[in-house]
C-alpha cells in the first residue's frame, strides 16, 4: 500500500521531483505551495496552500487541507539571501528563520499526531551549509545550522513513537537556487557537474520506503566531481 507524504516547496525544482517520485511509487503526494497556480505541472492528490514566511498561517491551512492520515513529511522549502553580515536586514534574518527554521517546526507539531499514528517519517532537507558555513552565508548557514538541532532533538523526542527523522545533506545540485547562488558570489556553474533533482529525490524517497526496522539518521549526498563556489579568478 502507497504512503501518504507531504512535500513543502512543491512547484518547483527538488520539490517537484520528488512529487514525482513519490507518485511513481504509487504514494499520494500532498503538495505545498504559496499558490494553487505553482501546483498546476505538479503530480499531487491533495494541495497545501500557504506561505511559510507567516508560520503563524500554518494552523488554518493545516485544518483546510484536511490532512487525515501522513506517513511522511519532506522539508524540502528553503531561501537563501547570499550576502555577507554587514548587508543583511533584520527582515532577510527574519525571512531565513521563518521558512527554513519555524515553519518546518510549527507544520511538524501540527502534524505529529497523524505521524505517531503511522510511525512515520519526517526528512528535512538541510544543506552543505547546515554543517559548514562560510562568507555569505551567514543567515542561510544559521537557519540551517538550527534546523539540523531541531531535526537531532525531534529524533529523540519521537523514538518511543516509531516516528523517524532524516536530515539530508545535499552537496551541489543542478536548480535555480543553485545558480542564484553562484551568480550571486561570482562563481562558475556547470550542471554537467552537479547532481539531479531526480537523483536526489529518489534517494530521499528510498529513506521513506526503507523497511521499519531501519532509520538512516544523517546523509550527505554529493557529485562525484563537484564544481567548487568560489569567485571566478
Amino acid at each position: 500500500m502507497g504512503k501518504t507524504v507531504l512535500i513543502t516547496g512543491a512547484g518547483r525544482g527538488l520539490g517537484k521531483a520528488l512529487a514525482a517520485e513519490f507518485t511513481q511509487r504509487g504514494d499520494r503526494v500532498v503538495a505545498h505551495a504559496r499558490s494553487a497556480e505553482a501546483l498546476r505541472e505538479v503530480p499531487h492528490d491533495k494541495a497545501l496552500i500557504t506561505d511559510l514566511s507567516q508560520p503563524e498561517s500554518l494552523t488554518k491551512a493545516v485544518d483546510k487541507a484536511h490532512i487525515d492520515t501522513l506517513d511522511a513529511i519532506v522539508h524540502n522549502a528553503g531561501v537563501a539571501a547570499i550576502s555577507a553580515v554587514a548587508d543583511l536586514s533584520v527582515d532577510q534574518w527574519q525571512d531565513h528563520m521563518n521558512v527554513n527554521v519555524i515553519a518546518p517546526a510549527e507544520l511538524t507539531r501540527l502534524l505529529l499526531p497523524q505521524l505517531r499514528q503511522s510511525r512515520g517519517h519526517v526528512v528535512f532537507v538541510n544543506s552543505g551549509a547546515g554543517l559548514r558555513t562560510g562568507p555569505q552565508w551567514s543567515a542561510y548557514g544559521a537557519s540551517k545550522h538550527a534546523l539540523r538541532s531541531m531535526a537531532d532533538a525531534l529524533r529523540v523526542e519521537e523514538q518511543a513513537n516509531g516516528v523517524r527523522v532524516t536530515s539530508v545533506y545535499p552537496s551541489h545540485f543542478d536548480t535555480d537556487m543553485q545558480r542564484k547562488v553562484r551568480h550571486a558570489v561570482g562563481s562558475d556553474y556547470d550542471p554537467q557537474r552537479a547532481t539531479t533533482p531526480e537523483t536526489i529525490a529518489w534517494y530521499i524517497a528510498s529513506f521513506v520506503h526503507a523497511p521499519a526496522d531501519g532509520v538512516v539518521n544523517e546523509v550527505r549526498i554529493e557529485p562525484p566531481n563537484p564544481l567548487p563556489i568560489k569567485p571566478r579568478d
